[in-house]
Parts: C-alpha cells; structure tokens; sequence
C-alpha cells in the first residue's frame, strides 16, 4: 500500500508563508524557501532580502516578464514591490551579519531536537558546495524557520536527536515546517503545533528521529 498524500514543495512553502509577521525583513534560502513569495497570505507586506543587494522582492517573474538583470540570489529573475531598494553585496550581508533581518527561511538536511541545524553539506555525496552564506543568516538572523521534507528519500528521519552531518550552526531554529508537520523547537523539545491533512501525531513521532510533545 502507497504512504498517504504529503504535503507538496509548494504547499510547504504556503504554510511557512504563513508564519511570516506582516512588515517583517526575511531571506529567503535555497529550494522550498525560494517558493515562499509566491505564497504570501493576502494583505501581509513582507520585505524579502537577497544576499545580493535587493530588499523588497516580491513574486518570482512569470514567463514574459523576466528582467535577468533583476535576479535573487539563485539567479531566479524576481519581481519588486513598492519601496524596493538595491545595494552593494556587502551592505547586505552586513544587513545579516548586524542582525537586522527578522526571519530567515532554509533548508535544511538534517535538524536536531535542540535546533541545531545541518544544510550544506551530505557526507559522501557528489558536486557538494561551500557553507556560503548559511552560516552568517542561521547565526544573525533573529527567527529561524526550516522548510524541508520530513524524511529522506529512503525514509530516514531529517529531524533527529543530533546531528550527522557537517553543522551549519548550533541551536538556530526556532520552527521546522515539513511535509508532514509544523514543529517549533523549545527548551523542553520539539513541539509539534500542526499537521498535515490526513496525518495523525503518532505518524508523524514515527516518522521523527527525535521524542515529540503535542
């Protein structure tokens, strides 16, 4: 018999959405988080940052509209909204290094049940990349959300006791939004806030490598 209907890459991304406070300064990382402006819930202005000197992107650019000289950080041509400003690339990182941003959205590989968090590197894969900037928006933002599936392609948890794999930084997440789930991560463990349709609490402890409270 097939696993249930999880929820889609897209779906992830409407629901980190809505996590987002109105007026708020966020990065947006790689993969699902990249989706997030495109999912914004109605009447809420938020201030998309890129590490390459924009504050103020809205929507990615829709076929026909693309300006390729007006690019986020994956190089994915972008709308802006009113008030949009561009800089050099250090004044943005200085923006998260200084602590100015109030959420950044990532990826992740792997997070633990204290927040720890594991996003650039799978031991032993091929054509891995640098830390890049993870590092500097995990440690200097104020809230970390993480969008990701729940389990490995194999089944295996991504959220676990500790982490295996190369740490991008230590106690940064605050919320993990999965496929399956919302968690937020508190001095007492993970709290398990939301689910997806159709999934229950004990599937989803099932399907997590570290203890849940409900």
């Amino acid at each position: 018999m097939s696993e249930k209907q999880r929820l889609s890459r897209d779906q992830i991304a409407a629901r980190a959405a809505r996590e987002l406070p109105d007026g708020a300064f966020v990065n947006l990382g790689w993969g699902i988080p990249n989706l997030i402006a495109d999912h914004l819930p109605a009447g809420i202005t938020v201030y998309f940052h890129s590490e390459n000197g924009i504050l103020g992107m809205g929507r990615r650019a829709k076929p026909g509209e693309e300006d390729f000289d007006l690019v986020d950080a994956m190089k994915v041509p972008v709308t802006l909204i009113p008030g949009a400003s561009f800089f050099h690339q250090a004044d943005a990182h200085l923006m998260t290094r200084g602590g100015h941003l109030d959420v950044a959205v990532l990826g992740a590989f792997q997070v633990s049940e204290r927040g720890d968090l594991a996003n650039w590197k799978v031991p032993g894969a091929k054509g891995a990349g640098a830390i890049g900037g993870a590092m500097d928006i995990a440690a200097g933002t104020k809230r970390v959300i993480v969008c990701m599936e729940h389990t490995t392609r194999d089944g295996q948890p991504k959220i676990v006791r500790q982490c295996t794999y190369p740490l991008t930084c230590l106690a940064c997440v605050d919320t993990i939004v999965t496929d399956l789930a919302v968690l937020d991560v508190t001095e007492r463990g993970l709290l398990l806030r939301d689910l997806a349709p159709g999934w229950s609490a004990a599937e989803v402890q099932q399907r997590t490598g570290a203890p849940l409270s409900f």
